[in-house]
């Protein structure tokens, strides 16, 4: 039987974990920290990504702790409504999108890694340092001094990679897009149907929240995730960025203007009690992401701007697409295979994220609107809008079904 070694036990490396158990693969899967802990605030799943984990029978897991997204929100400061992007199964998607905690979905695919692969599955306090090769094999070598051996070693150990270091050792410092994120969480009231992501402003302040707590939601209460985003000329935190890094709130100034009929940006931002900050980075796209028995998986291969909310969805799209094509091919042969489909497409949406994504649609309203009583259906057609929300769609691989 083929043994996988996975570096790095984030949404991406569980992800490839289960899948590649379905294949039947051995997979052991290490994890740099002493202790899993679920952290972290809100992410998105694409409806693309979402049905790869119903396939994997963790729908209901899903739907229990997650917000089934029924559509994005593009509005101006002022609270016009640009567009309302539907991202249901009802828009006709096969599968939903779904707002929720980072952490409750690491550790639902925790627990079926554990369920599934054994309870010494995922072993922490394992950071990986380093591997090398044989013709058939490879070894992979840990902080604390201990090895493994392993027919094929996937690194999935996120921004700062130490299997994408030494697959690229001269690759230059992270890319900065000059856009300082700040965000956080708070148990807030309902805000309108409880199910919706606004992004509100422009592409130098920018608000985004959206629910990501289905239990609460049941309560008549909200979790409400927030990101704020203001563009900085001298960014802080560069290299050493890390999203448990505090910050005061000064911030709050640029989003005084902001105008929502459904929610006070300024006091949701007041009310929360824990808010972190992050540089919005990326790294340019690799020529290559396999060598031989070893390759790369999720930000470890493609890390990109959070433009679209499409960062743990295209993690956990290659992770099927590598156990597919190891199932057909279980050495470096199919590592290739998986590579020649996955590192261009994903080329594609780090370049478009680059663009703004999805969220050019802010920076139209932005140029033409110009204050409250302006009338967005007089300045944009319905079609203009569309169309940035189809090519995004077309680039980052969901499409509603045809019939």
């Amino acid at each position: 039987m083929t043994e996988i070694a996975i570096a790095g036990a984030g949404i991406g490396g569980l992800t490839a974990a289960l899948c590649l158990a379905e294949k039947g693969f051995d997979v052991r899967v290490f994890e740099a920290v002493p202790e899993l802990k679920p952290l972290g605030v809100g992410i998105n799943l694409m409806p693309h990504s979402s049905r790869v984990l119903h396939d994997l029978g963790l729908g209901e897991g899903l739907d229990e702790i997650a917000i089934r997204t029924r559509c994005i929100e593009y509005r101006t400061r002022y609270g016009h409504l640009i567009q309302s992007d539907p991202r249901n199964v009802e828009a006709g998607f096969s599968a939903p999108q779904y707002s929720i905690h980072r952490g409750e979905l690491q550790f639902l695919l925790l627990e079926a890694v554990r369920e599934r692969l054994g309870p010494d599955a995922v072993q922490a306090n394992k950071a990986v340092e380093g591997f090398w090769q044989t013709g058939d094999r490879v070894t992979v070598d840990f902080a604390d001094g201990t090895t493994h051996d392993c027919d094929l070693l996937i690194g999935a150990e996120g921004l700062r990679s130490k299997v994408r270091q030494q697959l690229h050792p001269d690759e230059g410092p992270l890319c900065y897009e000059g856009t300082m994120m700040f965000r956080g969480a708070v148990e807030t009231d309902i805000i309108g149907d409880g199910r919706t992501m606004v992004i509100a402003g422009n592409h130098d302040v920018k608000f985004v929240t959206y629910p990501i707590s289905e239990r609460l939601r049941k309560k008549g209460r909200a979790l409400t995730n927030w990101v704020a985003e203001v563009r900085h000329d001298k960014p802080r935190h560069i290299q050493d960025a890390d999203w448990s890094r505090g910050v005061t709130i000064d911030f709050i100034r640029e989003f005084e203007g902001f105008q929502m009929a459904d929610m006070n940006v300024v006091e949701i931002l007041k009310a929360t009690k824990n808010v972190t900050e992050f540089p919005m980075v990326d790294r340019d796209p690799l020529p290559f992401w396999s060598k031989g028995r070893v390759s790369l998986l999720g930000d470890a291969a493609h890390p990109m701007y959070p433009m679209g909310a499409n960062g743990a969805s295209q993690a956990i799209l290659d992770a099927e697409v590598l156990a597919d094509e190891l199932a057909k091919n279980p050495g470096p042969a199919g590592l290739k295979a998986y590579e020649e489909i996955r590192r261009p497409f994903t080329a594609n949406v780090v370049l478009t994220n680059r663009k703004g994504g999805p969220e050019q649609v802010l920076d139209i309203a932005d140029a033409r609107v110009k204050g409250p009583d302006d009338r967005i259906e007089d300045l944009i057609t319905q079609e203009e809008l569309e169309q940035v929300a189809a090519n995004y769609r077309n680039v980052s691989g969901f499409q509603k079904k045809t019939a």
